[in-house]
């Protein structure tokens, strides 16, 4: 399976990122390299990328698994090498998942199963970072009051 994508050069150090899907994303640096801060750094949108990918991987495998899954958000960590190339070293994902009677024996598979098996990005990240997985769950009426 062929992906594609283009990256624009915009102005300052800013550029626009085009997925074959027909999406896209604004990228920027900071001022101290140039740029104005109007968009995302193209190394943060590594860890969303992770993020999203094994976020889709475990909601998948909850709701076929019958999980009452009511919500779930990661919230990630990333620390870089000092020296160029400044790859990711060291990654914390922390698992938030909402719903009542959720089973943490079957969360923690979804999450494990994502990080070994499914998650493409969590695979060739882990290739320069050690990646630490800590779940927690909450109850379901905590999802609407959650910043999503």
């Amino acid at each position: 399976m062929t992906m594609t994508a283009r990256v624009s050069w915009l102005d300052g150090m800013m550029f626009v990122g085009e997925s074959g899907s027909g999406h896209s994303v604004v990228m920027d640096g900071a001022p101290d390299h140039g740029g104005r801060n109007h968009g995302i750094r193209p190394m943060e949108m590594l860890l969303l990328g992770m993020g999203g990918c094994s976020a889709f991987d475990v909601v998948q495998i909850l709701k076929k698994g019958r999980q009452p899954i009511a919500g779930c958000r990661i919230e990630i960590e990333g620390d870089r090498a000092e020296t160029d190339p400044k790859v990711y070293t060291r990654i914390v994902m922390r698992y938030v998942v909402f719903g009542d009677g959720l089973d943490l024996a079957r969360v923690e598979r979804a999450v494990a199963l994502s990080a070994e098996k499914y998650c493409s990005a969590s695979i060739m990240m882990g290739k320069t970072a050690e990646i630490e997985h800590v779940i927690e769950l909450r109850p379901a009426a905590a999802a609407r009051d959650a910043e999503v």
